[in-house]
């Protein structure tokens, strides 16, 4: 049976997918899976070795200058690549309608959420089959449920991401010298979380004996980390990475802090110990989903405070 998911964006709603594909390639074993993903984001399908192929767009690209014939040839070559492929059932898994091309291209029957599930409920009128699942549970939960409904059978067990490559390896070659992630800094200035609160987090890491290493997106994110390391010994900010070289690094930590963000819920759906502090959003729907523990702190507009990370960041480090 081929099968084609469509889920093209964020990370953290990539990272939040890999669950229902577990789950499918445990109940349909006969599923060949492909996957349509925006192309900066193409490594996490390839991580699930229950993914056949990844069928990459670059929708952020090609909206900047969709008038040009090469964008226009770009589309109509993934297009002509899903019509080959003659999938048997097609999941559509973000509901928007940017995502909606890449559906109709296949010939397989179509699945997608029904008018009062969706994000946005205009793609329903374009599924074959509909599924009605309720709105206000978490995004991992939501995903297993719609892979559910297309065949039929009972989401059950803990969320299995299928991150085995970096979890197997981290347990045969644990770090040499235990360290804390950090992800401080975001794109939106909503998200940012006092610096004078940083650092007393950095003390209590520092305290039980914790590298830090701090990641950055981009320029002015590193600038900004690193002032807030400014002075302190073992501390640095890494260096840009790529995804799977990030995840690597995700996968040897003691122990992640980190602004609501998809290396935040990549942590977490890696096994680590993780705490996640919510300020720009709600994490009803987007929480820290993983085998280790985890705290998704705060909510939108209302922040947590120092008091509640560093108490909750003392109770995971005494259980290590």
């Amino acid at each position: 049976m081929k099968v084609l998911i469509v889920r093209t964006s964020s990370l953290g709603d990539l990272v939040h997918m890999l669950p229902a594909i577990s789950d499918i390639a445990k109940q349909v074993p006969d599923a060949k899976i492909d996957w349509v993903v925006e192309s900066a984001f193409a490594d996490i399908p390839t991580w699930h070795p229950a993914v056949n192929d990844v069928v990459t767009v670059s929708h952020r690209q090609w909206r900047k200058a969709w008038w040009k014939p090469s964008v226009w040839a770009a589309r109509r070559a993934v297009i002509k690549r899903i019509q080959e492929a003659q999938y048997d059932v097609v999941i559509d898994m973000q509901a928007l309608l940017k995502s909606i091309r890449w559906v109709l291209a296949s010939q397989g029957v179509k699945h997608g959420l029904d008018w009062k599930s969706a994000r946005e409920p205009l793609c329903s009128l374009f599924y074959d089959r509909k599924h009605r699942i309720a709105f206000w549970q978490s995004a991992v939960t939501r995903q297993r449920l719609l892979a559910s409904l297309v065949w039929g059978y009972e989401v059950s067990g803990a969320p299995d991401f299928g991150l085995q490559r970096f979890t197997d390896h981290t347990q045969n070659h644990p770090a040499s010298v235990p360290y804390a992630v950090i992800m401080p800094s975001a794109s939106r200035v909503d998200k940012l979380w006092p610096s004078s609160h940083w650092q007393q987090v950095f003390d209590l890491l520092q305290h039980h004996g914790l590298g830090l290493k701090l990641l950055a997106g981009n320029d002015t994110e590193t600038a900004y980390s690193q002032t807030l390391i400014l002075g302190r010994d073992g501390a640095t900010v890494l260096p840009r990475m790529g995804l799977t070289a990030v995840a690597e690094l995700l996968s040897g930590a003691s122990i992640m802090v980190g602004l609501d963000s998809g290396l935040t819920h990549l942590s977490a759906a890696l096994g680590r110990d993780t705490i996640g502090i919510y300020k720009a959003s709600t994490p009803v729907r987007t929480p820290l989903v993983g085998s280790g523990l985890t705290a998704s702190l705060g909510d939108h507009n209302q922040p947590p405070s120092a008091q509640d990370v560093l108490l909750t960041l003392k109770h995971f480090l005494n259980q290590s």
